[in-house]
């Protein structure tokens, strides 16, 4: 549903306030007829619920303010907006209100995958219009939303017979704090992550970043619907009081009219309310623009390490045999990836990594008769010179989707790029995985063949048990991560438990889920050199069945305990089965986890995956088979650094 409900123009720049009541307290046509009916717009919107409130004014000098409180209590103070052109007027201050907008809007929509299969997309909206009061051509449009899982804004600048093009220098989206609260920052998509006093932050601040503003509501400040303009980062308010302001990673040339991305703050009562909540940032995007997505499957990936035939059958058919669905060939098939010397056109395995032979025609046949994809990591330099000849020979090759690696990222150029890169990527059938730097702002919701990205300081960079549960409340608000999970390499003992790391597969979401990274199958030949020994060869330790059957895109999340940095206990439905990953750091932990997610009056089988030093096997996993209803409670118990996944099945007579 969505409503128009009210234009108001103003004979002077002072917009009253109007008292919107909540949708829970008022039907539709009640909240309808008050607006009809008032004498004057509003400068408050309230959120669905009412719980989020936000205030929009001018200030003395015809500056544009806003502030956020979430029931009743302030969240975002005074706080101030604008844009900074060059070689014309700044839009910052000297405006006046000409009119303002009111609309509701209420739909479901199914994604093609995701962590939940239907998605809810309420908010109530304000659109207001300015025209400067000293030159009456600076207009400027101002978009609010308010969700009941936070607020949103964007600006937007007209085209005028005077003006036709723009170049913005700087945004000045402010985000001021009452107190100096605590914020988990990192400064790199990929870099390590501090918990600090917002008079901490530095410049280059990335986002998502998460700020506890009371033991009770916890805040993230994000960015969404970022298409074709420069990247946003957070930095130092230089003003008092305290807080942040938006941080272009260079200037924004556009035609007009222009709408820059959405500028978003996520309120919620829990750091794991904060997770469940991050499909706000899809409802920001542009619905689904690919018509026959029947294409796109999400799916468990095997990286082959040797570069050989021999190791692309044995993963073809341990990919097989255990349920998952691609495997991946990884730099240096056609080449060396850092030179502009290298052909991704042709098959030239890098001495370097691999001394071959490497027949990837016969693999791809091979892999077809068996139904496993193949997928194919193209380095930048590659991608930048031979984008347009790739895409359609891999199609003809039978490629099911590229790895982008190394993309540049930030400036306005490379963000189009990349962009217009997965919209190429999806004209001839091909997902796509954006590594290294790229964080997420919702676009997979218009091209889903964007499957997944990282952007994280997954388990390539040895993350702490801490790092990752930090991540997993931080960076994962954005969208999935390609964690890029390891299983018997040994860091994953220097820094945690197998339970643990078969935790990740539910907890760290991802449509494409690659497991065994640095792992291989034992029918494949010795990796030359790095990772990949003896100890990196895939075993039949029981518990594998857990990656076996842990589905990558599921029907609904539930987080059932989240505190950043230290546990996490997630709950995911693919069909009628429950997965469960927890995960833990810091001291021992027993959490209990009631079961009253699971339907009445069914019966079901728990397949708990646990840690145990008296299990004879090289990964210490014992499992149980636990029969269990609705009324059931169990309980997790992890040793510090430990962890523990959860299959729940029902019971078949």
């Amino acid at each position: 549903m969505a409503l128009a409900l009210r234009k108001y123009r103003p004979n002077e720049g002072v917009v009253p306030t109007l008292e919107i009541p909540p949708m829970n307290k008022a039907p539709a046509l009640l909240f309808l007829v008050l607006l009809l009916s008032s004498p004057a717009a509003a400068t408050e919107l309230r959120s669905p619920n009412g719980q989020v409130v936000l205030h929009f004014g001018l200030t003395d000098s015809g500056g544009l303010r806003y502030n956020v409180a979430y029931r009743d209590k302030p969240v975002v103070t005074r706080s101030h907006l604008g844009l900074e052109l060059k070689e014309l007027p700044n839009l910052m201050e000297n405006f006046r209100v000409t009119s303002v907008d009111f609309r509701e809007h209420d739909e479901t929509w199914k994604q093609v995958y995701g962590e939940r299969s239907e998605v809810q997309d309420q908010y109530r909206e304000m659109v207001i219009d300015l025209a400067g009061t000293d030159l009456p051509t600076s207009n400027l449009q101002l978009t609010f939303r308010a969700y009941n899982q936070g607020v949103a804004f964007r600006y937007t600048i007209p085209r005028r017979p005077s003006m036709t093009q723009v170049v913005i220098t700087t945004e000045k989206s402010e985000f001021g704090f009452a107190a100096d609260h605590l914020a988990w920052a990192v400064y790199s998509a990929q870099g390590n992550y501090s918990a600090v006093p917002l008079s901490e932050i530095q410049s280059g601040c990335e986002r998502p970043l998460t700020i506890r503003t009371s033991d009770d509501v916890f805040v993230a400040v994000a960015e969404a619907r970022l298409v074709d303009y420069a990247r946003m980062k957070l930095g130092p308010r230089t003003e008092p009081p305290l807080g942040l302001v938006s941080e272009l990673s260079g200037p924004v040339t556009a035609v007009l009219p222009l709408t820059t991305p959405w500028r978003v703050i996520m309120i919620a009562d829990s750091p794991g309310e904060l997770l469940e909540n991050n499909d706000m940032l899809l409802n920001l995007n542009d619905p689904c623009a690919i018509d026959d997505t029947s294409w796109i499957k999400p799916g468990k990936v095997l990286r082959e390490v040797t570069l050989t035939t021999i190791g692309g059958k044995a993963c073809v058919d341990f990919a097989a045999e255990h349920s998952l669905q691609y495997v991946e060939f990884d730099a240096g098939w056609y080449g060396p990836e850092n030179t502009e010397d290298s052909d991704a056109r042709t098959v030239n395995v890098d001495p370097k990594r691999s001394p071959g032979p490497l027949d990837l025609p016969e693999v791809i046949s091979y892999a077809g008769e068996r139904g496993i994809g193949i997928l194919l990591y193209v380095n930048r330099r590659a991608l930048e010179r031979q984008l347009d000849e790739i895409l359609p020979l891999y199609r003809q090759w039978g490629i099911k989707g590229v790895k982008y690696g190394f993309v540049n990222v930030g400036s306005q150029h490379w963000t189009t790029w990349l962009h217009e890169a997965v919209r190429k990527a999806a004209a001839h059938r091909l997902m796509v995985d954006v590594h290294d730097e790229y964080r997420p702002t919702g676009y997979s919701r218009t091209y889903p063949n964007l499957m997944t990205q990282e952007g994280i300081g997954g388990d390539e960079t040895s993350p702490s048990n801490t790092q990752t549960l930090t991540i997993l409340f931080t960076r994962m608000l954005a969208g999935a991560g390609d964690n890029t999970i390891c299983y018997y390499d040994p860091r994953v003992v220097l820094n945690a438990s197998h339970a643990y790391q078969l935790a990740k597969s539910v907890c760290l979401y991802s449509p494409w889920q690659f497991v065994y990274w640095y792992d291989r199958p034992s029918s494949s030949p010795q990796k030359k050199g790095g990772a990949g020994g003896s100890e990196n060869r895939i075993g039949d330790e029981p518990e594998l069945e857990f990656f076996d059957h842990v589905p990558t895109v599921w029907d609904d999340t539930k987080v059932i305990h989240g505190q950043i940095g230290r546990y996490a206990v997630i709950a995911r439905r693919s069909g009628d089965r429950w997965f469960v990953g927890c995960m833990n750091s810091g001291e021992s932990r027993a959490l209990q986890l009631p079961l009253d997610f699971l339907k009445e009056g069914r019966q079901y089988m728990a397949h708990i995956y646990r840690d145990d030093e008296n299990i004879s096997t090289r990964t210490r996993v014992r499992i149980e088979r636990v029969p269990v209803t609705r009324e059931s409670v169990l309980e997790a118990i992890m040793s510090a650094q430990g962890g523990q996944a959860m299959r729940i099945e029902p019971v078949t007579k």
